[in-house]
């Protein structure tokens, strides 16, 4: 595994939040990694030890998720607050242009964040989150954020991961599961596997606040139209239809596109075909 610093800051509302820094001396260009609703910054452990040698890595966790703080008020678990929480880490750490790299939430993220300040933003990469989400799939994830019951060791925890996200990952073998639940899970002070988010991230979702879940985020896409962008899309995906690829396409005729096999709601970056696109995208920009 690459190696990292831990960072922690102060949100502008005074939660202490978490990010992994892997520092380069001379890096070909700095990316902002952004995690899905439920995940951390263990999601992008794979693709950063792959891209560490040449760029620079930030890899973030929102507030509510893994080391970074819980927040009391829940109505603060809405993407315009993450993106609050991103500027003032790229500020704290003096970064101008980076690179924008989301996962499902940290897309959208990606499109607001550029739509408000795209004097920052050198490219984007969108993991299978588009500017429309397909409500069967939006349906499936109210069914278990913060729903899911405790486990008694990781062998029920993996069993608990497997039968939320089988149909997204149908070829993961024992070994993948425990992977992608060591991610998803983090070990209390007894040594029990306990999820590494606070159950009620889901609260806005549920209550559906419009905040929770952009309507619309057409507009924020069209400000991508002069930015490089490449979309990762899982094959089986049940948020990113194929339809709404199709009009990001026609809307933005130079986007590139990655269709990843096997994959549901969302690749998880380490596939072959994910790896390949990303080193394309990335090489294509100078």
């Amino acid at each position: 595994m690459a190696d990292y610093l831990d960072y922690y800051y102060d949100s502008e509302d005074g939660l202490r939040l978490y990010a992994r820094d892997y520092p380069h001396a001379a890096p070909r260009a700095t990316i902002l990694c952004m995690h899905g609703l439920t995940r951390n910054s263990a999601d992008f452990e794979a693709i950063a030890d792959h891209l560490a040698d040449d760029y620079r890595l930030i890899v973030v966790e929102q507030r509510g998720r893994g080391n970074s703080e819980w927040d009391s008020n829940t109505a603060n678990y809405q993407p315009a607050v993450y993106v609050q929480d991103m500027f003032r880490l790229l500020d704290l750490l003096e970064l101008g242009k980076v690179i924008f790299m989301g996962t499902s939430m940290g897309g959208l993220m990606s499109m607001i964040m550029n739509a408000m300040q795209p004097q920052r933003v050198q490219a984007v990469i969108l993991n299978d989150i588009g500017p429309v989400i397909d409500p069967a799939g939006l349906e499936r994830i109210k069914g278990y954020v913060g729903q899911s019951g405790p486990v008694a060791d990781w062998d029920e925890a993996v069993a608990q991961a497997r039968e939320i996200n089988g149909k997204e990952f149908p070829d993961f073998d024992a070994a993948d599961w425990l992977r992608f639940t060591r991610a998803l899970y983090r070990e209390d002070d007894r040594g029990i596997p306990v999820l590494a988010y606070d159950p009620e991230i889901s609260r806005p979702m549920q209550d559906a606040q419009d905040e929770a879940v952009p309507p619309d985020l057409w507009p924020a896409f069209d400000t991508l139209l002069s930015i490089p962008t490449l979309v990762i899309r899982g094959a089986l995906s049940d948020i990113l239809a194929s339809e709404c690829v199709a009009e990001m396409q026609r809307r933005k005729p130079d986007l590139q596109v990655a269709e990843i096999p096997s994959r549901g709601h969302a690749p998880i970056l380490d596939e072959p075909e994910s790896i390949s696109a990303i080193d394309a995208f990335l090489g294509g920009l100078g």
